[in-house]
């Protein structure tokens, strides 16, 4: 089974998210969505990493939703689950059709998304995983708090742990403590090959529009991710923390001067 080199410091951070947040009990099957980008082949090598030595033991099987774009090649993700051993299912879905070609969608990532996540939790549902696992990571927890603010005014964020009870299914978040930073670096140093954008709207999206805008603020803020990062957790917007287990994530560790002084005023 394939090795890797520089899974230790992801291994780090997914294992303090998966303890903090209580992701997974013994006995669980999880669904690890895959969609072949950088965030879920590092979820699915982490956590397939992870399943080796956890103290509760789970099972893994990745499922990859087959959009519908054509030309799309899903062999590299064939190829990665074959090496660190993990059982794929390719789900054939018409959501680019039903999106693009018969609703004719000018703002289509909305339903995408909607339609992308009935058609993962249905495929785990339908195979007896009743834990999903998706490639959500710190950067997106950030972002996805300043899309909520800005556009609906109001305060929130995806949890870490959610039960779904229309569709009796929880979808956890193993990267939540991770830097994309982190995962650019991971998938780069180990060669995975990740599968192109087919999406033409790829890249001209508002979530694009608000994580220019955050790299942009932090040019003259440092560390200003992390602290709000921190202020979220505080809040449980990412949900309850397991307090016997609870420990920040190794960037809010690194304090800048600017973190510290704002902690103590919030204290």
């Amino acid at each position: 089974m394939r090795e890797f080199k520089s899974i230790q410091p992801i291994l780090s951070h997914v294992r303090r998210a998966v303890d903090d947040f209580n992701m997974i009990e013994a006995g669980d099957r999880i669904a690890v969505g895959v969609s072949g980008g950088k965030d879920s082949l590092t979820m699915l090598c982490a956590l397939k990493s992870l399943q080796r030595f956890y103290p509760k033991p789970f099972e893994l099987k990745a499922i990859c939703l087959d959009m519908g774009f054509e030309n799309a090649d899903f062999s590299s993700i064939v190829t990665l689950c074959d090496e660190i051993e993990v059982e794929l299912e390719i789900v054939p879905t018409q959501i680019k059709q039903i999106v693009f070609d018969i609703r004719k969608e000018k703002c289509p990532c909305s339903l995408c998304a909607r339609m992308r996540r009935g058609a993962l939790h249905d495929a785990a549902n339908a195979i007896g995983y009743k834990k999903i696992a998706l490639g959500h990571h710190f950067d997106d927890a950030v972002e996805t708090f300043f899309l909520n603010l800005f556009n609906e005014g109001r305060i929130g964020c995806f949890a870490a742990n959610t039960y779904l009870d229309r569709k009796d299914v929880t979808v956890i978040r193993p990267l939540i403590y991770l830097p994309e930073k982190m995962v650019t670096g991971f998938v780069r140093k180990e060669g995975i090959e990740v599968l192109p954008k087919y999406c033409t709207e790829d890249g001209n999206t508002e979530r694009e529009r608000i994580k220019n805008l955050i790299f942009d603020l932090s040019k003259n803020d440092r560390g200003l991710s992390e602290r709000i990062f921190g202020a979220m957790k505080r809040a449980e917007l990412l949900g309850a923390v397991n307090k016997k287990e609870a420990s920040s994530c190794n960037d809010c560790k690194t304090k800048t001067s600017a973190t510290q002084s704002g902690e103590q005023q919030n204290t």
